[in-house]
């Protein structure tokens, strides 16, 4: 699994969610609400420092953005794209399936 963060939308958890270098920030599955892949769950975030066995991982501008090994069921054959919706002021999430 690859997480990619775009500069937009870096600059939306710095200004948004406050974070700052060496900060951590936790994307998992939860239920209730729905994806382009997955109905009945939705994808959570989180700032979180301390990343618990982490499956995926990338630093973009000082932060650690990552999924924890208890959320591989809800990312397993996607890479993850998150991007800044200017229409909903907040990111948005693109899958992208991959073959691993």
């Amino acid at each position: 699994m690859k997480i990619t963060i775009t500069p937009a939308a870096s600059k939306w958890f710095h200004e948004d969610m406050g974070v700052t270098t060496g900060n951590g920030v936790r994307f998992y599955g939860k239920t209730y609400g729905k994806t382009p892949v997955h109905h009945g769950f939705s994808i959570g975030v989180a700032r979180d420092d301390e990343p618990h066995r982490p499956i995926a991982s990338t630093e973009t501008d000082g932060v650690n953005y990552y999924v924890n090994d208890r959320d591989e069921w809800f990312f397993k054959g996607y890479d993850l794209t998150v991007d800044y919706d200017a229409e909903n002021d907040g990111p948005k999430y693109e899958y992208i399936e991959n073959h691993e």
